[in-house]
């Protein structure tokens, strides 16, 4: 160990600009474990924190997340006259791209029963829910928005009462509450001029049918796309209510597709995230084997560099043992400062991250494990040389 230090400190620079590179690369690794799980989290942040026991959606459809889903506006009612059921809310969820503040926005729009329906924030941090019909929101920090602020959706404007602190969808978009009718219209709400043009088509097509008049002013609310739907139903269980009872009646006699909170995990996890995963999990495998493999080289390069101090220490007769503690310890030192100087980039890091870094203690112990494990094994190399070195290479041999 001293003789270790002793060879640190000769190249202290050298040694200090090799832990900073190597940290910068390990410090990767570690947000990539973040990423990792944040991706998950993000994806299944809505489903975990909407306080439901049934999600009800459009029947042969794995919505609202994977597929959308569309149901009658009135769907809610007959669910909620099943026996079992204690409260049937309906819900909107709706990806919109705005401009909010000079830039453009992507956030996820969710229109609830604010009036003791299910589907409401559940983490509101600064300001109140909504408490009016209309022309209120609620809006998570990270669509950038202040409360009090004043935002215009389609041809209305909507007052932020209430901010909520990391709800975000499945891509870690911001969620953004809306009551389900100003929800609603948001979503179906159409431009003015191309309202115009549809209307003139469709009294085009009746006039080609022989339809004019009071008789087509009658006809053209039938040939407009109908606005009457909604994504999916929540659904609270009576206190000791049968959930598969339930379900399997909802399924057999109203003729919807019903997910347990467990369920529709299973569907994100399986399905929408399930790539997404597969490949961030790819790049983290990469990662810590080409920082292995670098670690490995570096030290094998340090070694080399001191053969010649090597050779010198077997001619005088030290032991074997010796040699490989030097290199054992040096390689020890360098993995382990660079994983500190890591885990201190990775701290720095995540604050402005762009997206959701969830780090769990046990990813990071491992990857610590991994990377600790992977330094001795980097260490064989180099000891494999060392102890071949010839001692007369001291003299010029």
């Amino acid at each position: 160990m001293d003789l270790a230090l002793k060879d640190i400190r000769r190249h202290l620079g050298k040694f200090l600009a090799t832990i900073v590179g190597v940290a910068m690369l390990l410090a990767i690794v570690l947000v990539m474990n973040g990423i990792y799980r944040g991706n998950i989290e993000d994806g299944i942040w809505l489903i975990d924190n909407t306080a439901t026991d049934l999600w009800v959606v459009e029947r042969g459809r794995g919505g609202p997340f994977n597929e959308p889903s569309r149901m009658p506006l009135d769907s809610y009612r007959s669910i909620a006259a099943t026996p079992g059921v204690q409260l049937a809310s309906p819900i909107v969820l709706y990806t919109a791209q705005r401009e909010f503040g000079g830039s453009s926005q992507q956030f996820t729009l969710v229109g609830y029963d604010v009036f003791g329906g299910l589907g409401g924030p559940g983490r509101i941090v600064q300001g109140r829910a909504i408490a009016a019909p209309h022309h209120e929101m609620l809006a998570d920090r990270k669509l950038g928005v202040r409360l009090g602020d004043v935002l215009p959706l389609g041809d209305d404007r909507y007052t932020v009462v209430g901010l909520t602190g990391g709800a975000v969808d499945a891509s870690g978009n911001p969620l953004v509450y809306l009551s389900l009718p100003d929800a609603r219209k948001v979503q179906y709400e159409q431009d003015r001029d191309a309202l115009v043009a549809a209307r003139a088509q469709s009294l085009k097509r009746l006039e080609a049918m022989g339809i004019r008049g009071e008789a087509a002013e009658r006809l053209l609310p039938l040939l407009s796309g109908g606005s009457d739907s909604i994504n999916a139903v929540l659904v609270r269980l009576d206190p000791g209510a049968d959930g598969a009872a339930v379900a399997r009646h909802i399924r057999d006699w109203l003729h919807y597709n019903v997910y347990t909170t467990q369920e529709e995990r299973s569907l994100m996890l399986d399905g929408r995230l399930k790539r997404i995963s597969a490949v961030l999990g790819l790049f983290r495998a990469l990662l810590v084997t080409v920082s292995i493999v670098i670690i490995a080289l570096i030290v094998y390069v340090l070694t080399i560099e001191k053969i010649r101090s090597i050779a010198t220490l077997k001619l005088i007769g030290a032991p074997n043992s010796l040699i490989v503690r030097l290199i054992m310890t040096q390689s020890m030192l360098l993995t382990l400062g660079s994983f500190v100087l890591a885990y201190g980039l990775r701290t720095l890091i995540a604050p402005g991250f762009p997206r959701t870094l969830a780090f769990a203690p046990h990813e990071t112990a491992v990857t610590f494990a991994v990377m600790m494990a992977g330094g001795v094994l980097a260490s064989l190399l180099a000891v494999w040389h060392a102890l071949r070195t010839p001692p007369q290479l001291a003299l010029g041999g």
